[in-house]
């Protein structure tokens, strides 16, 4: 038997009911128009993706309802799969909707509820007990929730064997380095194991520190790719699969009926869509980009602004809020003091007029010299050291902000993972902001996003590759010079640490460093965490990010050995 499915990977926004629902009414249509059989939105559609402490809100839980109450109507000609918040008998389900001619026909409520890394949802949800399956007499389909692909006692195992054809994944998976691969690999063996069709459909757009890419998928009942959709967009992917008939005999009190599911399937077949895959670093620049845009535009905003300072690092962030916003609505701004070469100053000019972009330049010298004037008296027995440095950082924060409130913009901050992590950072100067773009990327990998890009178009001067990373805070300061080891040591380091957990023995071991660098390393990550926890959110892209994913306590007098 042949059925055409179509998986909507649509850009949600938590709490937008109503314009969440506008989607979905947007896509049921062009599916309609294409002879969809069946479609399925992501996990958690109707309210966005993650509700979090929304979800204890009675009002909230209504207004979800309410909303899925208007949809149901709409719905005609074919069966759709809506992810919603349900609340039943004072329990919360995260689950998924079955409808069809106007009719919920029945509710499937997630059954494996992940409790780690970035999910919590053992403090919101219930598990789901029963996995039926929906049939009317010639497709027989099953349905699932995101993690319940992940973990061991997947529910497909128990569907497939009371004869579903087809299992139906409805998910708000979140991006991370490796991970698509890794969906991949998962729904092959899956499909190939139990011999059914499995449809992924996958969230994608940002949410606070999170990044969906969509990148929906369908595997055939032999482990084949039919249908991959686009990475980092919305896209209604669709595919007409050709089904063996069930096997095995569904037990009556698994099943569901549904109205007449298929038949409005085209003679003609539709060649499959396999979207390409990008590759590593486009791959994370694009999630960057995207992360960028929906948490400016989501949050009310047009504008950003980006303090470039003829470093890598705000050169890479101000392309990226240039390709997320368009350079029309980017605002970089250079603010110069005594310690800056001339280098930078033409490294900014360069990089904002490559971008066209609007540079403004303010010189600090004399407010940080008014600052100096006002604190000599009660400087007087001290001398200069690291206070002098985290003025200026925190005097350009001044100005930044101020900037901000004048032309309502939202100030992206260029610190990187490695130093976030060893505390090479101002708290209220350059880690001032309101969205961290490269929080979880690592120097190393912020060299190796800003060469990707410039394959694309040479934004970046080859000045900024050349020259030794700097804040210019006092003479002939670099980066590497105040840190225990060059960034390419420093950068493994914090990764076996951080991402992977691992002990300052067994780094040194691994990395061939000397344990004393190791352990200078790790305590002065340990050391930063107060920091950490006042600095702006960002984007999520390794397996463990500093934020929601990180949870350390602030006092710790924990060594690791």
């Amino acid at each position: 038997m042949n059925v055409r499915i179509g998986l909507a990977q649509i850009d949600t926004t938590v709490g937008d009911f109503e314009g969440n629902a506008q989607k979905i009414l947007e896509y049921l249509e062009r599916a309609r128009a294409e002879s969809v059989d069946l479609i399925a939105f992501p996990e958690l559609t109707l309210t966005g993706y993650p509700p979090e402490d929304l979800l204890f809100r009675h009002d909230f839980l209504e207004a979800a309802e309410n909303v899925l109450k208007k949809l149901i109507p709409h719905v005609r000609d074919l069966v759709a799969i809506i992810g919603f918040a349900e609340f039943d008998q004072n329990h919360r389900y995260n689950s998924a909707a079955v409808i069809c001619d106007g009719q919920l026909i029945g509710v499937y409520r997630k059954h494996c509820l992940p409790n780690y890394g970035v999910f919590d949802e053992l403090r919101y949800f219930r598990p789901g007990e029963r996995f039926s399956i929906f049939t009317d007499g010639t497709l027989s389909f099953g349905v699932t929730i995101c993690e319940d692909l992940w973990c061991s006692d997947s529910p497909i195992i128990a569907q497939a064997r009371a004869g579903a054809q087809l299992v139906i994944n409805i998910s708000a998976s979140p991006y991370e380095i490796y991970k698509p691969s890794q969906r991949e690999g998962l729904l092959a063996r899956h499909s190939t194991q139990e011999r059914v069709a499995i449809a992924f459909c996958n969230l994608v757009g940002g949410q606070d520190e999170l990044v969906f890419d969509g990148q929906s998928l369908i595997y055939d009942q032999n482990g084949k790719l039919i249908a991959r959709a686009k990475a980092f967009e919305e896209d209604l992917l669709i595919a007409d699969l050709s089904l063996a008939p069930a096997s095995r005999a569904t037990p009556s009190s698994a099943a569901v009926m549904l109205p007449q599911a298929v038949g409005r399937y085209p003679a003609q077949r539709r060649v499959p869509r396999i979207e390409p895959s990008p590759p590593e670093a486009e791959e994370i620049y694009r999630a960057l980009v995207l992360a960028t845009r929906d948490y400016v535009r989501k949050n009310g905003f047009e504008r950003a602004i980006v303090g470039l300072s003829g470093g890598i690092d705000s050169a890479l962030v101000a392309c990226i809020a240039g390709d997320a916003l368009g350079p029309e609505n980017v605002l970089g701004v250079f603010l110069p003091s005594r310690f800056t070469s001339q280098l930078s100053r033409d490294s900014a000019i360069q990089i904002a007029r490559n971008l066209k972009i609007q540079l403004l330049e303010v010189d600090i010298d004399a407010l940080y010299e008014s600052t100096l004037q006002t604190l000599a008296p009660v400087f007087a027995e001290a001398k200069p050291d690291v206070t002098e440095e985290n003025i200026q950082a925190r005097l350009r924060a001044v100005l930044w902000m101020a900037l901000a409130n004048k032309f309502r913009a939202l100030v992206l901050t260029a610190g990187n993972k490695s130093e976030l992590a060893v505390g090479y950072a101002t708290l209220y100067g350059d880690m001032a902001g309101g969205f961290s773009v490269l929080k979880d990327l690592t120097k190393t990998r912020v060299y190796q996003l800003a060469r990707w890009r410039n394959t694309q178009s040479e934004v970046i001067p080859k000045s900024i590759f050349e020259r030794a990373p700097t804040a210019e805070l006092r003479p002939d300061q670099t980066d590497e010079a105040d840190l225990p080891a060059p960034y390419r040591d420093l950068d493994r380091v914090i990764e076996a640490y951080v991402e992977r957990n691992h002990s300052p023995h067994e780094i040194a071991h691994a990395l061939q460093l000397p344990e004393s660098v190791v352990r200078t390393i790790v305590a002065l990550i340990q050391r930063s965490e107060y920091k950490r926890r006042q600095a702006p959110i960002g984007p999520k892209i390794t397996p463990r990010a500093f934020g929601r994913d990180w949870r350390q306590p602030i006092v710790n007098r924990f060594e690791p050995r």
